[in-house]
């Protein structure tokens, strides 16, 4: 039996280089082609990877790999899927699974059909500081979550006033900021606390960007069935070091979570099994961690390498595509209670689901977005 899996890239883009970095703590993972249409960009990342470059799709899926890992814009990421599985390929997918759940159903489909092994790379879902998190969570060190709040910020201008690139675009990135990012954020907090019920969302413009560009800033709050209240904000407008931070309170205590710390947690706890008790303190086991970009490198290394394992072992990721979906219905439910305007329910998608579609939902989303920009002075 083998015990590496050889992986091919399609689309040779910049997220590609954490992927790159993450890989090589983590033999199980060979990275050794790659696809793309434009040749230059193909050239120098083969140059710089050491990857065999594709420039024909066909060839690429017969040379000698056993997965993919598509890295190309949300709107092409059904297509692709759907002819990795059909030339017989385990697949590792970029973030978001796609722009709507009718695409969603359709890669889930292909995969399925094909017997391969089907895996969305979202990353906040192996860094170890979340799955820290995850862990506290579950042996209840601070009881029931009732509130919650969580921010990713980013500062991507240059991408907001460039009307040819695809980012943060209705047809093509699916959205802005809420598509782009919030799908991180919504993805981890449905593993942590479970499903979303209902949603209300705030769509803003802080710069006065393209019309074909989505929202650049957002909050979105979101009411869990079980009971917990969360604000997610989101912006790629802001400017600061790169960070995310989360915090979550229950019954029985408090974690705090920030990427730029470098113990990146905090927590509170009554439970008598927390290693301190009535205070705030941090893990004394350190988690792996490091300030931007080094838990992109860390995530995705531990990403890519578990899919890899999920191969040699044959066994299902515990990710499952259907997971994946869910973070895309909230990105889509979001997005529908802003044309709302008011709190709107998942149910509610639902219908819109089995009836006309999801892509109708973003559609018009530009009109209900608030242009605060008139109001800014940008120095």
């Amino acid at each position: 039996m083998n015990d590496i899996v050889k992986f091919g890239i399609i689309g040779a883009g910049a997220v590609w280089r954490f992927h790159k970095l993450g890989a090589n703590n983590h033999p199980i993972t060979r990275f050794v082609s790659a696809y793309d249409i434009n040749e230059k960009k193909l050239k120098n990342v083969a140059k710089y990877s050491k990857l065999e470059p594709y420039s024909n799709l066909d060839d690429f899926f017969k040379s000698d790999i056993d997965a993919v890992l598509i890295l190309v814009p949300h709107y092409l990421h059904k297509d692709m899927v759907v002819a990795a599985a059909e030339a017989g390929k385990h697949i590792l997918c970029e973030k978001p699974m796609a722009p709507t759940l009718e695409e969603c159903d359709k890669m889930i489909a292909a995969t399925k059909k094909a017997g391969v092994k089907f895996m969305i790379a979202e990353n906040h879902r192996f860094l170890p500081a979340h799955q820290f998190i995850k862990d506290a969570l579950d042996k209840g060190f601070i009881g029931d979550v009732f509130l919650g709040r969580t921010y990713e910020g980013a500062y991507a201008i240059s991408q907001f006033f460039n009307p040819v690139d695809w980012s943060f675009t209705y047809d093509k990135g699916g959205g802005g900021v809420v598509a782009d990012q919030g799908v991180h954020k919504f993805t981890m907090l449905n593993w942590f606390l479970g499903e979303v019920d209902s949603a209300q969302c705030w769509l803003s413009k802080a710069l006065n960007s393209p019309s074909n560009k989505g929202e650049d800033t957002a909050i979105v709050l979101l009411h869990y069935k079980c009971g917990a209240i969360i604000t997610v904000d989101i912006s790629s407008s802001t400017v600061h070091p790169l960070t995310n931070r989360t915090e979550l309170h229950g019954t029985k205590g408090t974690i705090l979570e920030d990427h730029s710390w470098e113990n990146p947690v905090q927590i509170f706890s009554s439970h008598p099994d927390a290693e301190v008790k009535g205070e705030f303190y941090s893990p004394s086991v350190a988690v792996e961690h490091g300030p931007f970009p080094d838990y992109y490198k860390i995530s995705m290394g531990y990403e890519d390498a578990y899919f890899a394992e999920c191969i040699l072992k044959d066994k299902k990721p515990e990710f499952t595509p259907e997971e994946a979906k869910k973070g895309v219905a909230v990105v889509l439910l979001s997005y529908l209670s802003a044309k709302n305007g008011r709190m709107t329910s998942m149910e509610e998608l639902m219908k819109i689901y089995k009836k006309e579609g999801t892509k109708s939902i973003l559609e018009g989303l530009e009109a209900v977005t608030q242009k605060n920009h008139v109001n800014l002075k940008w120095e």
